[in-house]
């Protein structure tokens, strides 16, 4: 269910033992082919396929459009809240949700750059709340949940990228009006290791002229409408993993 369809006495009624979901997405720029709303039309997407499956066992907060975005910010169209400034904004949504006693809450993400501090925003609630055993907070990206690649031959990455093969094909399937341009004439630009194993200070102008990374020439619409599929279970078991978490143990 949707919280934003309900009255608040019908919120009150509702067992604080279900899984809440806050989608959280972001305005930013999708290279030369795809919308600034793309992160967000994604999410929204994802959520709207996996909420029949679960509408009387979890409960979807409305989609958080603003997300950490500050690696695009030199790309005209991007609308980004700064780390610390976000991390206090998500941290105030789950408060929110834990003063009136939900208390399996999952930050369910939609945007590579809400990463880093939706996973600190998780790991700060559960130090401002140690003395209490009953909680699961958690964080996911939606590609995460699923293996797409594993389960459908013909996909070139292995990974979500950003304006990609996969976010292509999901808007080619979702809103082609909004995809500018002949896709197929557009070059893949390599993900990089970025020296890893270690981790590198980056903005988006350091790995892509565009401001695409993948290879978005792949793409196709009924990639799209497969990958919806694929991670829209993967939500759906996910928040059944939630459900049925006995309220203790570590995994």
């Amino acid at each position: 269910m949707f919280l934003a369809d309900l009255t608040w006495p019908a919120v009150q009624a509702l067992n604080r033992n279900l899984p809440v979901a806050i989608p959280i997405a972001a305005v930013e720029q999708h290279g030369h082919h795809l919308p600034v709303y793309t992160d967000s039309l994604l999410l929204g997407e994802v959520v709207r396929r996996a909420e029949p499956a679960v509408r009387d066992r979890a409960l979807f907060a409305p989609l958080q459009w603003l997300g950490n975005s500050h690696h695009h910010i030199d790309y005209p169209g991007t609308m980004s809240a700064s780390p610390r400034l976000y991390l206090d904004l998500l941290h105030d949504l789950a408060e929110n949700l834990l003063r009136i006693g939900f208390h399996r809450i999952l930050f369910l993400n939609g945007h590579g750059g809400n990463i880093i501090p939706c996973k600190q925003v998780v790991f700060e609630l559960r130090q401002n709340y140690r003395a209490r055993a009953d909680l699961l907070l958690l964080f996911a990206s939606y590609w995460d949940l699923a293996k797409p690649f594993e389960e459908r031959e013909g996909f070139t990455q292995h990974a979500m990228g950003h304006a990609c093969e996969w976010e292509t094909s999901m808007m080619q399937r979702l809103a082609p009006h909004l995809v500018a341009g002949d896709v197929s004439q557009l070059q893949t630009v390599p993900f990089g290791d970025g020296f890893a194993p270690g981790y590198r200070g980056w903005i988006t102008k350091d790995r892509t002229p565009t401001g695409h990374i993948g290879s978005p020439e792949h793409a196709n619409p009924e990639k799209g409408e497969f990958l919806f599929n694929s991670f829209s279970a993967g939500v759906v078991k996910f928040l059944a993993e939630m459900e049925n978490w006995d309220g203790g143990c570590w995994s």
